[in-house]
């Protein structure tokens, strides 16, 4: 049998959308799954742990990493940098393991300028009410912040032509039951088994 390499899915979509909690109960259900660790110059925080929950760098570690085109993509926040490192995903996919990456919708983009064989899902919300009550649900954003959330949200909706597929979160778990049909049918795609098989006829 073929040993196939892994492939690097992106979850995506607007801010308050439930990104981080599909994939937590995701990763419940699917414990084959890569985490893609982030790279930050951030300080460690009491309880985190090099290369589990982040890669921590220096700031001109970091940008010399930009300079070398060795991030997938990254941003800046409050004065620290966060990326997602090319290297540590290459090697899970070297390994056969998929990776899974859960970002925000420009950090997605960049993702795809850099690594376009990527898997793209975004993740959408039943509506802009229902995002919006989500958002104020969260009970920390000023009415202006909400306004504004909203407004990037819809800006980022009309981004989602540049993904492969789009998975409605309207219930956590038939969000989740749909990622994991896009896991294996991507698997079975007919021109990542017939490249495999070729090198072993040649072979």
């Amino acid at each position: 049998m073929f040993e196939e390499k892994g492939i690097l899915f992106i979850l995506s979509g607007p801010s308050g959308v439930g990104k981080g909690t599909v994939r937590q109960r995701l990763f419940e259900q699917e414990t084959h799954l890569k985490y893609s660790v982030s790279a930050t110059t951030r300080e460690k925080r009491a309880g985190e742990q090099e290369g589990i929950d982040y890669f921590y760098t220096t700031k001109e570690q970091f940008e010399a990493m930009i300079q070398n085109g060795e991030l997938l993509e990254h941003a800046q926040y409050v004065e620290n940098y966060y990326g997602t490192p090319r290297a540590y995903v290459e090697e899970q996919l070297e390994k056969g393991n998929d990776v899974f990456l859960e970002i925000e919708v420009q950090g997605a983009l960049q993702v795809k300028e850099n690594f376009p064989e990527g898997v793209f899902i975004f993740l959408f919300p039943p509506s802009l009410e229902e995002l919006k009550n989500r958002i104020i649900g969260r009970g920390t954003e000023s009415d202006e912040l909400v306004r504004n959330r909203l407004k990037e949200a819809e800006k980022e909706i009309s981004m989602m032509s540049e993904y492969d597929y789009v998975v409605v979160n309207d219930d956590v778990d038939q969000a989740v039951q749909k990622i994991k049909a896009v896991i294996t049918s991507e698997h079975c795609k007919r021109e990542r088994i017939e490249a495999e098989y070729k090198k072993i006829l040649e072979g």
